[in-house]
């Protein structure tokens, strides 16, 4: 008799899963190393950030969230809208290639960020900001 193929292939995905999951009580430790930003042109704004401990390319994004709002409060701006983030990984470090624009009122498109919002988010959960 023949065992069927899809338990068998499930079964064998769940055990190599199994080993992916955090372990449990492990807390998470973000070591955020830095932030560079320069001014493109006009209000289109680069931010580079390197941290390690990231538990994914979403920390990154969050800490280039913050740098960003922040930096926009500073320029005295209320908003910004996220245009792109790269994100890559090598050997434990974390980098972000971040763009955005800033403005005084909020801009057109899906990825805008309220300045004053998103960096007192970034205080409560202890994301440093520029």
């Amino acid at each position: 008799m023949a065992v069927p193929l899809i338990p068998a292939l499930a079964l064998g995905l769940t055990g190599g899963l199994a080993g992916c999951a955090e372990p449990e009580g492990a807390a998470f430790a973000p070591d955020y190393r830095r932030v560079e930003t320069r001014l493109l042109e006009g209000d289109l704004v680069n931010f580079h950030v390197t941290m390690r401990g990231a538990r994914d390319a979403s920390d990154v994004e969050a800490y280039a969230d913050c740098a960003a709002a922040q930096y926009t409060l500073i320029r005295g701006y209320g908003f910004a809208r996220h245009v792109r983030t790269q994100v890559t990984q090598k050997g434990g470090n974390w980098q972000g290639d971040a763009v955005y624009t800033i403005s005084e009122s909020l801009p057109r498109g899906l990825m805008t960020l309220d300045a004053e919002v998103v960096a007192a988010n970034c205080a409560e959960n202890g994301i440093p900001m520029v």
